[in-house]
C-alpha cells in the first residue's frame, strides 16, 4: 500500500485489526526486519500492526525531506491518514529516534511509546564486544559474502538467527537510497523540546550492545515517567530476534498499560 504526502510516497503493510500500532524500523532496512521480528510477538487478533518503509528506505521515498524533523514531520501526516486518529508507535533503533520525535511534536498521535535499543543524537558508553551464543551452523544457509554483516550485527549467532538475518535483513540493504538518506542526515538532530511525556512507555535495551549501547536508553527514565525500562541480558541491537520471548511478555504488558488509558 502507498500514503502520498505530498510528492513523497511512503509504502507500507499492515496485518490485523484492533488497536492501531506503527512501527518503524531501523536505519539502512526496511519494514521487513521488524516486521519479521514483531509479527510472532503480537496476537493477530490484538491490534492492528502497519508498517512503514521509512524515507529513502524499501519503497518509500524522501521527495522534500532535508532533515530528520521533516521526517518526523511526514510521519505525523502519515498516521493521520492511515490511522486518522492516535496510535501505539514502536520504534527500533533509529525508528526509536524518530518515534521519540513523534511524542515529543505530535503527542496527539501517540497513545504510547515503545522504544527498542534507541538510538540517541549522541552515544554513550558502550559495552565491548561479547558473543553470546556461537552455533557455528549459524552460517550454513548464509552466503560468505554476508558472513561479516551477520557477526556485525548479531551478538546470539544460531541458524534461526542466520535466516532472519538472510530473509529480513539482507535483501532491504539494496533497497536504501544512500544520497537521499545522507541529505536527511545532514541536519540529524530532533526537536525534542523540554517536556515530558506522560503516556506509558517502554524502553527495551540489549546488555551487549555494542551499536547504541544500553546507559541512554536507561537515562530515558527522566523523560518518560511512566516508562518500564529492561536491559536484557544475552542479547545485543539484533535484541527483537535474540530474545524474542523476554520481548513478547513486555510488549504485552505495555499494551495492556495503554488500553488502561483509553
Amino acid at each position: 500500500m502507498e500514503c502520498r504526502i505530498d510528492d513523497l510516497v511512503i509504502h507500507y503493510v499492515e496485518h490485523g485489526s484492533g488497536l492501531p500500532l506503527v512501527a518503524l524500523h531501523g536505519v539502512a532496512v526496511d519494514h521487513r526486519e521488524l516486521e519479521a521480528g514483531l509479527e510472532p510477538l503480537l496476537p493477530d487478533g490484538d491490534c492492528r500492526r502497519i508498517y512503514p518503509d521509512l524515507p529513502a528506505m524499501g519503497r518509500s521515498t524522501a521527495v522534500g525531506l532535508a532533515s530528520n524533523n521533516d521526517v518526523v514531520t511526514a510521519l505525523g501526516a502519515f498516521i493521520e491518514r492511515t490511522v486518522h486518529g492516535p496510535a501505539l508507535v514502536l520504534g527500533q533503533s533509529y525508528g526509536a529516534y524518530l518515534a521519540r520525535g513523534l511524542a515529543a511534536r505530535r503527542p496527539d498521535l501517540v497513545a504510547g511509546l515503545a522504544l527498542i535499543c534507541p538510538l540517541s543524537e549522541s552515544v554513550g558508553e558502550r559495552p565491548s564486544p561479547k558473543v553470546v551464543v556461537q552455533d557455528d551452523r549459524a552460517y550454513d544457509e548464509l552466503d560468505p559474502s554476508q558472513h561479516a554483516g551477520f557477526d556485525e550485527y548479531f551478538v546470539v549467532r544460531t541458524p534461526a538467527t542466520g535466516r532472519r538475518y538472510r530473509d529480513s535483513v539482507v535483501p532491504s540493504a539494496s533497497l536504501v537510497n544512500e544520497s537521499a538518506l545522507t541529505d536527511i542526515f545532514t541536519e540529524f538532530p530532533i526537536d525534542m523540546g523540554h517536556g515530558t511525556y506522560s503516556y506509558p512507555t517502554l524502553v527495551a535495551a540489549g546488555l551487549h550492545d555494542t551499536t547504541v549501547g544500553f546507559d541512554d536508553a536507561v537515562h530515558l527514565l527522566d523523560i518518560y515517567p511512566r516508562t518500564t525500562v529492561a536491559v536484557i541480558d544475552g542479547a545485543g541491537h539484533a535484541l527483537i530476534h535474540e530474545r524474542p520471548r523476554a520481548l513478547a511478555g513486555l510488549i504485552s504488558d505495555w499494551s495492556e498499560r495503554v488500553r488502561a488509558t483509553l
